[in-house]
């Protein structure tokens, strides 16, 4: 370890030493741009026909290729299956076929040399501009969305900023055919190109961060992550803004040349990266949602997320990741040697992942329970067994799945994995010796769980308390008081469990009455609120057995005990209970049946000597 930081030291001192004596070249350069300014002015007036040719030829060839785009793919368009349709499909062809046209005619006019070579250039620098644009206006259209204008001005600023990149470049490649010097092509690339481009861009997301964080959010719902990494998104891609034009001045000024269109593009995918990701996880959750779907298409539909997520790093470690690594002097041969192999090891995990993921939800529409009454005392509709099951199967699936990805991708670098999954096992075989109550809740709720003691929304009472459940997890219950107040109850500690929402309920209501009151009246008054109850549409659906008297249940102080009960499904009978006893009341008025309060208790000796 030691000797590997003493490399990595010495590496960066020599960076160090390189880009002190790559500024001072720089500003030498810098110092000598008249000299080398009037010497192109010399150069070109040598020719007297050479700076108005090569600007004919870059006029022409960037108005051939805006017309090629443009026709080309209007054709496309025409000749398309859903005319109009925009297609990021339709507008890749078109700015293939435009480029190939337009090269093949500067190939016939032009002769061999610097101004093919500019031609050339240009042509390509509008293709890309015209291509990017359509790429931008696609990603940022939010039809019906409030933040449509900002965003559609936030579209034409990054448009004009990677135009002026791209203008940019054919700026310096003509430069280059003129052979200006280093520090003119310096300026023209720093001054002229990258500083106004970061401007630009810096400028757009500061505007707009508001729309553009909507936008990246995607459609509700939202998670929580989403919305955060959203919130912080414009604040990363100014962070990255700066760091690509911090990187081009570094390599500029330690004399490596970076490719332009490679840098501006590899800087324009990161900035539509997560524009791209929130038009996908729209589309998915919109084709999830249509029960025509087939497994398959839907996780295929998941798995796009995580293949342009891996495009996107890996373009971005190929590119920049494995050189800085090899200037800070590791060896990245191996990585670069075995990146196909990790790349499948890592696409087959997120396949499964997502197949995983898309058969979790098809359960869970599946099984899923009768809607909730919208009556204030009715409970919480009880979920299934597979539903309350589905989150805790689905969670041990993904990170099993995650770990063996982990395990495999090590593996396939060369690592032994073997003493860490021996050093995982004693340190979970520790853990188990020294957390024997964690252990204990565990194990328990794993067999509440096997014997069904409990579902997601079911009203359950434990010894310490009761409630809704409203979370299960590995080594706990949450009940929610009818009150509102949450119980987090341990496995271990649950101990007995009434289960009050499973199947069926017997409902008793107790009345009192005149002791000389007729009871076979009483009785064939409680069978017709009970045919009323049963008729009533709201409420037969729930309703198992109709309501009907049960006699007399006791004498009371002169007072006869009547009992009433009906059957009803679990959870679903506190609104026949309050018809039932708004029918009673009312069958008692107008028959004349006298209901009798309950007397008050005597008073105690005690309490009757201290009375006054």
């Amino acid at each position: 370890m030691t000797e590997g930081t003493g490399i990595v030291l010495e590496r960066l001192d020599r960076i160090g030493i390189a880009l002190e004596a790559g500024l001072r070249n720089r500003l030498r350069h810098v110092d000598a741009i008249g000299a080398e300014a009037d010497a192109l002015l010399q150069g070109l007036a040598a020719d007297e026909h050479a700076s108005g040719w090569y600007i004919l030829i870059i006029i022409g060839s960037v108005l051939a290729a805006g017309v090629a785009f443009l026709g080309v793919r209007r054709l496309l368009d025409r000749g398309a299956v859903r005319p109009g349709r925009s297609s990021l499909v339709l507008d890749a062809a078109a700015a293939i076929l435009a480029f190939v046209v337009v090269a093949v005619l500067i190939r016939l006019s032009i002769g061999e040399g610097t101004v093919r070579h500019v031609a050339r250039i240009c042509a390509l620098a509008t293709v890309l501009g015209l291509l990017v644009s359509r790429l931008i206006g696609t990603l940022l259209a939010r039809d019906g969305d409030r933040a449509q204008p900002h965003l559609a001005s936030f579209a034409r600023i990054l448009s004009l900023a990677f135009a002026w990149g791209m203008a940019g470049l054919a700026t310096l490649a003509t430069l280059r055919a003129w052979n200006a010097g280093p520090g003119l092509r310096d300026i023209t690339g720093t001054f002229i190109v990258s500083v106004p481009i970061t401007v630009l861009l810096i400028l757009a997301y500061w505007r707009h961060r508001k729309a553009v964080a909507m936008a990246v959010a995607g459609p509700e719902p939202v998670s929580r992550g989403r919305k955060r990494f959203a919130s912080t998104w414009p604040g990363l891609a100014i962070m990255a803004i700066l760091g690509t034009t911090a990187v081009l001045q570094v390599a500029a000024t330690m004399g490596h040349s970076i490719p332009g269109v490679a840098m501006l593009g590899t800087l324009l995918l990161v900035l539509v990266a997560p524009h791209v990701d929130s038009r996908i996880e729209a589309r998915t959750q919109r084709k999830a949602a249509d029960p025509a779907t087939s497994l398959l298409s839907d996780t295929l539909r998941r798995m796009a997320r995580f293949s342009f997520a891996t495009l996107v790093l890996g373009l971005l470690g190929y590119l920049w990741a494995l050189p800085a690594l090899t200037a800070l002097g590791f060896d990245v041969t191996l990585i670069r040697e075995r990146t196909v192999e990790i790349t499948v090891v890592a696409l087959v995990g997120a396949l499964l992942w997502s197949a995983t993921a898309a058969g979790i939800e098809r359960l869970e529409r599946r099984d899923h329970s009768l809607p909730v009454s919208s009556d204030e005392e009715d409970g919480h509709a009880p979920r299934t067994r597979l539903e309350t099951l589905l989150p805790l199967l689905g969670g041990t699936a993904k990170v099993t799945i995650l770990i063996l990805s982990l395990l495999t991708i090590l593996v396939i670098l060369n690592v032994n994995v073997w003493p860490l999954i021996t050093g995982l096992g004693v340190f979970g075989l520790a853990i188990g010796f020294g957390s024997q109550t964690l252990v204990k809740d565990i194990v328990s709720g794993l067999f509440f769980l096997l014997d069904d003691a409990f579902r997601l929304g079911e009203y359950i009472e434990t010894s310490g308390a009761k409630g809704t459940v409203e979370r299960i997890s590995v080594r706990s219950v949450s009940l929610r008081h009818p009150r509102g107040a949450v119980a987090t109850i341990p496995y271990g500690q649950i101990g007995k469990i009434q289960n009050y929402s499973r199947d069926w309920v017997i409902e008793k209501l107790v009345f009192r009455v005149a002791f000389d009151t007729d009871v076979e009246k009483v009785r064939k008054l409680f069978k017709r609120i009970g045919q009323e109850i049963a008729d009533n549409p709201e409420l037969n659906a729930d309703l198992l057995e109709p309501f009907k008297s049960q006699g007399i249940f006791s004498v009371e102080d002169g007072t006869l005990v009547l009992r009433g009960k009906f059957k009803a499904r679990a959870g679903r009978q506190f609104a026949i209970r309050k018809a039932v006893l708004a029918a009673v009341q009312r069958t008692f008025r107008d028959n004349g049946i006298v209901a009798v309060p309950r007397p008050l208790p005597l008073p105690t000796t005690d309490q009757a000597r201290t009375e006054p």
